[in-house]
């Protein structure tokens, strides 16, 4: 019998994932691959092709009903580009199914609820939040980039940590743990301005934010420099998720995404923060490529349920 399935892609800078999924929203395969958003060298389309392969290599006889591929940057600016990268996949993929490409933040939303509507925080490498509707963003602020935005991202944390590390040398700022943990992380020597300055200029903006672990743990543990810059990151993702304005009807489910809030003294801060004004319990998102399969499930008339089982299993299999 043949069975009758979708796939979801959740296509990064990094890496892609997909997954295969019934229509009961249960995963049957994962596949991974390179980046392919367009922007991260290599052969997007080459990667999507691979992921797709790979995650359909221990389903057997199965018929793609439908797919959702969620692309940086996909919805907006680079609508055109991802369009060619996906149909070349396609057609080397052979499928039948014309999948629907969307943005990752739409994606990361789904990845956290089932529900129609309601707005995603994310912050890893870059951070944005945005009120989604019906498998789309219709409303965004910030995303705008680690040289222009991005406020409390990885990024952000890691480049007000060095800022912080190199006032502590020069005189300018109090003494701080950061000194030593930045230095340790680039490999340079503590107190060595100029070396943490060659260090971090040395690096892409992506693996300055691998920093940002380091900043937080320091604000874990009681460094009163660390300890404001997670403040205040976390009271930047809050005023960007506050600047989307008031839910049309009030009580919509908030999905947290990415690293940073993953946990830690700045996801604890702005959890506290919804707490406070009001918002009910937010959802942490699963991998991407689930939100994105859970989107594909919904366009192929399966009930919301075998959304929520998606995410449910996926829950049980994350404790």
């Amino acid at each position: 019998m043949v069975q009758r399935i979708v796939l979801g892609l959740d296509a990064g800078g990094t890496s892609t994932r997909c997954a295969a999924v019934s229509l009961s929203g249960e995963v049957l395969g994962r596949g991974r691959a390179a980046g392919a958003n367009g922007f991260s060298g290599g052969d997007p389309a080459a990667a999507l092709e691979q992921a797709v392969r790979e995650a359909l290599e221990g389903v057997g006889a199965a018929e793609v009903e439908h797919a959702v591929i969620g692309l940086a940057g996909a919805a907006t600016a680079g609508r055109a580009r991802a369009a060619e990268i996906v149909d070349r996949a396609w057609r080397a993929l052979g499928l039948r199914a014309s999948p629907r490409v969307t943005d990752d933040i739409a994606v990361a939303f789904a990845a956290g609820t089932a529900a129609d509507t309601g707005a995603v925080l994310i912050a890893g490498t870059g951070a944005v939040a945005a009120r989604v509707r019906a498998g789309a963003v219709v409303r965004r602020c910030d995303g705008n980039g680690w040289l222009l935005g991005d406020e409390g991202s990885a990024v952000w944390l890691a480049l007000a940590g060095l800022r912080a590390a190199l006032a502590a040398v020069d005189g300018r700022g109090s003494p701080t743990s950061l000194c030593e943990r930045l230095a340790a992380v680039l490999e340079v020597p503590a107190g060595d301005a100029a070396a943490l300055v060659r260090a971090a200029h040395a690096r892409t903006p992506a693996e300055i934010g691998e920093l940002a672990p380091a900043v937080t743990a320091a604000a874990a543990d009681g460094d009163p420099a660390a300890e404001r810059i997670a403040a205040d990151a976390a009271d930047r993702l809050l005023g960007s998720l506050a600047a989307l304005g008031p839910a049309a009807g009030g009580g919509e489910p908030v999905v947290l995404a990415g690293s940073v809030l993953a946990g830690g003294p700045v996801a604890d801060a702005v959890r506290a923060g919804l707490r406070l004004g009001g918002t009910a319990e937010p959802a942490r998102a699963a991998e991407g490529a689930l939100g994105a399969a859970g989107l594909a499930l919904r366009d192929s008339g399966a009930p919301a349920q075998a959304h929520a089982a998606l995410l449910r299993r996926a829950a049980d299999d994350a404790r």
